[in-house]
């Protein structure tokens, strides 16, 4: 076959200015060197951690469609207060897409035997027509997956499995998941139900309640019932949850887990502190749904910690063994356990349209896009 000499791909930029400017580039495709691949993208997810940035911190309510049909672009402007957090990135064109799927249509030395077969790529560039990958960049899919079933075999998959292994290796024996109906929460509950983990997922509805009560989940509540700190102490008291991943990120529901925890933890104790408990109690912010602080009134002693949580650094750490055995059941699993659902299937220029863009930068529970750069 006649190989591609450039492509199309997706490019974000934030101006000095304190504007985004997103557009469509022609970059030529460079020759393969060894253990190298090219692969023709088919399939790759828009993630709240794509949207960091591609948007970054603009207003999308401002996005202005221009350009032409063929390579159409979007401006929206920056707020003031939040371009200093951006200001790394200015003026620089970036590439997009943590990771995706397609079919590898050429290699270098070394890497020959992946030609012809779909695989699933991580690191980053995968909005785009071609995207050359290393070869410990792809995961070869099972035969007959799709490059839709296989666009999220990492960023989800991995990270679900992050958290269980991180309750494991930190010596808890259950969890806690905020924005819990999520398709990264149903996994993460598929994950804990054949593992045997008690996992309490909050949620803010009584829809999203509804998503998890129908794969199997026991311990839901909605963060805007009345009655939601009390529930969670009493969840707490019974799983006993010491660790939690929170996807919210600013507001005060961090500290109202932390808070449920020394409730908790207090029931069960035999003798008072003035400390408080001795149990520790650890919250994880992977998340950024809400952009504002994240107060902490330490209404809950001295044994508790805040800190992110990433899952490239998680999977350094961990080291090979344990990331293989993670990317196994991933391949086992990827149309039962780790299966993503998909709201709309856009080409890379509908991901350029105002309206479209607004959609999928709502990050609403159960409205997941996916690009296909084929289109």
């Amino acid at each position: 076959m006649t190989l591609p000499t450039s492509g199309l791909e997706l490019r974000s930029t934030i101006t000095s200015g304190g504007e985004l400017k997103l557009e469509l580039t022609e970059v030529p495709i460079r020759a393969l060197e060894a253990g190298e691949v090219l692969v023709k993208v088919e399939a790759a997810p828009i993630n709240p951690s794509d949207l960091g940035l591609l948007t970054g911190p603009a207003d999308v309510t401002t996005a202005i469609g221009g350009g032409s049909a063929d390579r159409p672009t979007i401006t929206a402007q920056v707020p003031a207060q939040r371009l200093p957090f951006v200001a790394a990135r200015h003026d620089e064109s970036m590439t997009v897409g943590n990771e995706g799927a397609g079919t590898v249509i050429a290699a270098g030395a070394g890497a020959e035997g992946l030609i012809g077969k779909r695989v699933a790529v991580i690191g980053g560039s995968m909005y785009a027509e071609y995207r050359i990958a290393r070869v410990g960049e792809c995961f070869p899919l099972p035969d007959g997956t799709t490059a839709a079933e296989g666009a999220s075999a990492f960023v989800n998959p991995l990270t679900a499995l992050a958290m269980v292994e991180t309750m494991r290796a930190e010596g808890h024996s259950a969890l806690v998941h905020t924005a819990a109906a999520s398709n990264l929460g149903q996994m993460l509950n598929r994950i804990c139900i054949a593992d045997g983990v008690d996992l309490v997922n909050i949620v803010r509805s009584d829809a999203q309640a509804a998503i998890l009560r129908e794969i199997g989940a026991k311990y839901i509540l909605d963060s805007s019932s009345e009655t939601f700190d009390a529930d969670l102490a009493d969840a707490l008291t019974e799983t006993g949850a010491t660790i939690a991943f929170d996807a919210i990120g600013g507001g005060t529901l961090a500290n109202r887990i932390l808070r449920a925890m020394e409730t908790a933890a207090n029931r069960k104790a035999t003798a008072y502190s003035r400390y408080g408990s001795s149990v520790h109690k650890q919250v994880y912010i992977y998340g950024a749904l809400d952009l504002g602080p994240t107060p902490l009134d330490r209404s809950y002693g001295l044994a508790w910690g805040v800190s992110g949580f990433l899952l490239t650094p998680f999977m350094m750490k961990a080291g090979a063994e344990t990331v293989g055995r993670m990317r196994a059941r991933v391949a086992a699993e990827l149309t039962t356990t780790f299966a993503s659902h998909y709201t709309a299937t856009i080409s890379l220029r509908d991901a350029l349209d105002p309206a479209t863009l607004q959609a999928y930068s709502r990050k609403a529970t159960g409205e997941k896009y996916l690009i296909d750069p084929t289109r």
